[in-house]
C-alpha cells in the first residue's frame, strides 16, 4: 500500500521480495516501546488500511505531549468504506488516552484528495511544513 500511489511508487522498495528495510523498520518501532503504534484493519486476512503513531512529548504549549499520524493508507479495493476515518479515529482515542493535547499529520501538496480527507475529519492546515533530506 506505501507504494500504491504515485510518490509512493517512487521512493518505496517494491522491487525486494525480502522486506528488510521495512522489518528492521518495524524491529526499531517496537524498540521505542509505546512511542509507536501501527494499527491495520484486518479482514478476511487482507489488510485494507494501516496508520503509524508516533507520541512526542514536548517543552512548547506547557510541556503538551502531542501525537504525530505518519504513513496512513488505505487499499485502492477499501477506499470509501470508512476505513481511514475509523484508523483516525482510533489515533484519536489512544492519543487521549496517553495524554495527548493534539495530533498532527503533514501530506503531501499533490495528495489533494488527501487534504481534503483530514479537512473533512476536523484537521486545520494551520502550519507550512519543511524538510531537509540527508
Amino acid at each position: 500500500m506505501l507504494a500504491d500511489d504515485v510518490l509512493g511508487s517512487d521512493r518505496e522498495e517494491t522491487d525486494r521480495q525480502d522486506g528488510g528495510a521495512y522489518l528492521k523498520a518495524f524491529d526499531e518501532m517496537e524498540a521505542q516501546g509505546s512511542n509507536q503504534y501501527l494499527l491495520a484493519v484486518d479482514q478476511d486476512d487482507n489488510i485494507l488500511g494501516c496508520i503509524q503513531i508516533i507520541l512526542i512529548p514536548g517543552l512548547s504549549r506547557a510541556g503538551m505531549k502531542r501525537a504525530q499520524i505518519e504513513g496512513v493508507r488505505v487499499a485502492k479495493t477499501a477506499r470509501g468504506l470508512g476505513i481511514g476515518s475509523r484508523l483516525v479515529a482510533e489515533v484519536h482515542a489512544i492519543a487521549l488516552r496517553q495524554g495527548c493535547g493534539l495530533v498532527q499529520l503533514t501530506t503531501d501538496r499533490s495528495r489533494v484528495d488527501a487534504l481534503r480527507f483530514y479537512e473533512s475529519l476536523g484537521y486545520e492546515n494551520s502550519h507550512h511544513g519543511l524538510k531537509f533530506a540527508l
